[in-house]
């Protein structure tokens, strides 16, 4: 349910989808200046921190 949630998240909000899987680091904020830049840039670093790189690391 969580995941489900992530990736509507991840979609929607970029951002919060990373902050979500990873917390307020480093991948959260570079991706915050690439949707604010952009939408589509933040979107492909979301999806590629969230589910591509990285492994299944969650911040409780």
């Amino acid at each position: 349910m969580i995941e489900l949630l992530t990736l509507i998240a991840t979609i929607l909000l970029p951002p919060l989808g990373v902050a979500m899987k990873k917390g307020l680091s480093t991948d959260f904020w570079i991706n915050l200046i690439l949707t604010l830049v952009f939408f589509v840039p933040g979107l492909i670093h979301a999806v590629y921190v969230n589910y591509v790189a990285g492994g299944t690391a969650r911040v409780a």
